[in-house]
C-alpha cells in the first residue's frame, strides 16, 4: 500500500509541479505532456527539491500542483455513498484534510524523481468530450516501466485531474476501500480525525527533517 500510494504520488508529480497552464486552453494531453516536461526537467535541476528541503517542497507543491486537481471531486469519488450523508461542513473538512494528506505525500517523494521520462500513447477523443483519458507510460533508468493514466474533466477554469491509474490501480479506488472501513467502524467524523491525525504527524515528521 505505501508503494503503491508513493508511485501515485510521483505521477501526480510529474504532471502539476509547473506555473498555471496559460490563459489559452490546452488540450487534455498537451496540458499532461507539458506539465510532465516541465516538472521533470525542474525536479532535475532544482537543488533544494534533490536535497528534500521539506518547506521549499511544500511551497511549491501548494503553489504549482493543486491547481491542476480536482481535489472536490476526488474526495467525493472515494467517500462514495457516504459523501450523500456527509453535511456541507463534513463535506468541506474531508476534503481539506484529504487534499493534505496528498500534499505531504507528494513533498514526501518528490525527491525521487531523477532520471525517468515519460511515454505517451496516441490519445482518443472527441471534441465534445468533457472527461477523457491520457495514457502514458514512465521508463525508469532501470527496471520495468510504469504504466499510468490520467481521468481529467473539462471544468470552468479548464482541464482538471481528478484521478490517475497506476499498473491497473486507481488512486480513488485507493482509498476508497479505506475511507468505507473506516466510515463503518466509526463514522465520517471517525474518518476526519483519522486524516487530521495521520496529517499531523507528517507535518511534524516533515519539520523535523528541516530543522536537520
Amino acid at each position: 500500500m505505501k508503494t503503491l500510494n508513493q508511485l501515485l504520488a510521483v505521477c501526480l508529480l510529474c504532471v502539476g509541479f509547473v506555473m498555471p497552464a496559460p490563459a489559452a486552453e490546452e488540450a487534455p494531453d498537451a496540458l499532461v505532456k507539458r506539465l510532465s516536461q516541465e516538472i521533470i526537467d525542474l525536479a532535475k535541476t532544482d537543488k533544494d527539491i534533490q536535497a528534500g528541503n521539506q518547506k521549499r517542497i511544500l511551497d511549491l507543491v501548494e503553489t504549482k500542483v493543486l491547481p491542476f486537481i480536482d481535489f472536490g471531486r476526488m474526495t467525493s469519488l472515494a467517500a462514495g455513498r457516504y459523501w450523500r450523508d456527509a453535511t456541507p461542513e463534513q463535506q468541506k473538512q474531508l476534503t481539506n484534510e484529504f487534499r493534505t494528506l496528498l500534499v505531504y505525500t507528494y513533498a514526501n517523494t518528490i525527491s525521487q524523481i531523477k532520471d525517468q521520462r515519460v511515454e505517451f500513447r496516441p490519445f482518443r477523443a472527441a471534441p465534445e468530450d468533457t472527461e477523457v483519458e491520457v495514457k502514458s507510460q514512465i521508463i525508469p533508468t532501470r527496471g520495468e516501466p510504469i504504466i499510468l493514466n490520467y481521468r481529467l474533466e473539462k471544468t470552468a477554469t479548464g482541464w482538471k485531474i481528478y484521478d490517475i491509474s497506476v499498473l491497473g490501480a486507481w488512486l480513488v479506488e485507493t482509498y476508497k476501500g479505506n475511507f468505507s472501513s473506516e466510515i463503518k467502524k466509526t463514522s465520517i467524523d471517525g474518518l476526519i480525525r483519522v486524516l487530521s491525525e495521520k496529517n499531523a504527524k507528517l507535518a511534524a515528521n516533515g519539520a523535523s527533517k528541516s530543522t536537520k
